[in-house]
């Protein structure tokens, strides 16, 4: 069966092209062949992308057990481990999913939030007057905290002071498209030494794989697992034969949840910085709604503002951190509006096209938190964490963790945008992160929490009053 359209030229060509400008690829595609299209990339098979959201609905409502999805995300396996949910299909991947899901809802929540709070405030807390910060180094410096308290319940030690900073530094192993390429071609991932890039990879993830161990072990010598951490839960979980996860099943699924836990989250946060301040008029709506609680405001009143939720779903909208969901390898033949696929087409329902379709987003390319306050969008039109069987087992974490640590800063902190240049998107890995990472200046303190009051925190402070004194003092 015929494929739909798409670029002709070689695929090694249309390789590079979507290692270094994935949105543009898409972009152009879409203006040139429409709702769906087809991409031929070295190394994979012919990958069919959709943005209708007819074709998206189908998709996603087709019982999941006819789709492959994890064969088709080997990607990802030199950064989470063969045993990861992302790499799983079938049973295997149903039973899986089960036991690590019950940890990132309801009441464990709350448990959360008061963590992401304390760790936000003794981050931004070191910022300086005058002095130019990173928003995306920042954010990822609070989000890998968050996980790493919430997945292993590690707030010290030796064993997370050295985990810390190898997880950073294995992210930003390819944070820029020409790093990135290390994962799209296989001939790069060659281990010649600890000189060469690979080399430093393959190392730096056995240390990280080595702590994992050493904290399951640690864990397996208690009489008794106590504690509300995710490892603490799926050490003690087991499936319907009473069968608990393995070493090498666990070490995948934590690096899993440290990857993919904690970078997007960071990425979607830096976003938001960026937005709210490129438009005064949204940062001064967010200051009154978030004034409007008090000083002590309960997380879950925070969760529940309709402004502030609004412009974390624009923000999840506009650059969706991941742009494309998981594939969909089908299993026998299919029909997707109209049209035949063969077995094992690689079907990729696009989030950021979908995102950005004027019939459905009036001037999609304008950032407008406004749109979610006057109507409702579907899941086949508005999916920043996929759908079905494969959506993010972690998206309400990150949709509280995003609320809270906005609400934290903004409530306590003035900062400004270092210049005025719009910042572009740009490979990271497998995701899109701000070029440059979202520079930004502090200006001032609005607010220092009473309990906090001290020669080195001295006031509160009013609105708009420079930090010099405090920044002195500190």
């Amino acid at each position: 069966m015929k494929l739909p359209e798409g670029p002709t030229s070689p695929a090694i060509v249309q390789l590079i092209q979507w290692i270094i400008d994935p949105i543009g690829v898409l972009e152009n595609c879409a203006k040139r062949y429409g709702d769906t299209f087809t991409l031929n990339l070295r190394n994979f098979q012919p990958l069919v992308f959709f943005s209708h959201p007819q074709a998206i609905r189908e998709i996603f409502t087709t019982d999941p057990n006819l789709f492959d999805s994890g064969r088709g995300s080997n990607i990802l396996q030199p950064l989470v481990g063969e045993n990861s949910l992302l790499l799983l299909d079938g049973d295997r991947h149903t039973q899986q999913k089960r036991l690590i899901m019950p940890p990132f809802h309801g009441e464990r929540m709350q448990a959360y939030a008061q963590l992401i709070g304390d760790i936000t405030e003794q981050v931004a807390s070191q910022w300086q007057v005058g002095k130019p910060i990173c928003m995306r180094e920042q954010m990822q410096d609070i989000t890998l905290q968050v996980i790493m308290q919430a997945v292993f319940g590690l707030r010290e030690g030796v064993r997370y002071q050295r985990l810390k900073p190898l997880l950073a530094t294995l992210l930003n192993m390819t944070d820029s498209p020409v790093s990135s390429s290390l994962l799209f071609f296989q001939f790069l991932q060659q281990d010649w030494g600890a000189w060469s890039p690979w080399g430093r990879f393959v190392r730096r993830r056995q240390q990280i794989y080595e702590l994992l161990q050493a904290e399951i072990d640690e864990r397996r010598e208690q009489s008794h697992l106590e504690g509300d951490d995710v490892l603490s839960l799926m050490m003690s979980a087991r499936d319907e034969q009473g069968q608990p996860m393995t070493d090498a099943e666990l070490k995948d699924e934590l690096m899993t949840l440290l990857f993919a836990g904690h970078e997007t989250t960071a990425t979607a946060l830096a976003w938001a910085f960026y937005w709210i301040h490129k438009r005064p008029e949204i940062y001064q709506k967010l200051i009154q709604e978030l004034d409007s609680l008090g000083d002590h405001p309960e997380p879950m009143a925070i969760a529940k503002l309709p402004y502030l939720t609004a412009v974390c779903q624009e923000t999840l909208r506009i650059y969706p951190v991941v742009f494309i969901t998981f594939p969909r390898i089908t299993k026998a033949p299919m029909q997707i509006m109209g049209r035949d696929y063969d077995t094992n087409t690689a079907l990729y329902p696009c989030i950021y096209l979908t995102h950005h379709r004027q019939d459905i987003y009036a001037e999609p390319e304008q950032f407008k938190p406004e749109r979610f306050l006057e109507r409702q969008f579907s899941p086949y039109e508005y999916l920043p964490f996929g759908g079905s069987s494969r959506r993010c087992v972690g998206l309400a974490l990150a949709q509280m963790e995003m609320k809270l640590v906005l609400a934290s800063i903004l409530s306590r902190y003035q900062l400004s945008l270092r210049d005025t240049k719009p910042v572009k998107p740009q490979r990271r890995g497998l995701t899109i992160s701000p070029e440059g990472g979202v520079q930004m200046v502090m200006q001032g303190v609005r607010y220092v929490l009473k309990e906090q009051a001290s020669p080195t925190h001295p006031a509160p402070v009013p609105v708009g009053t420079a930090r010099a004194e405090v920044g002195a003092a500190e």
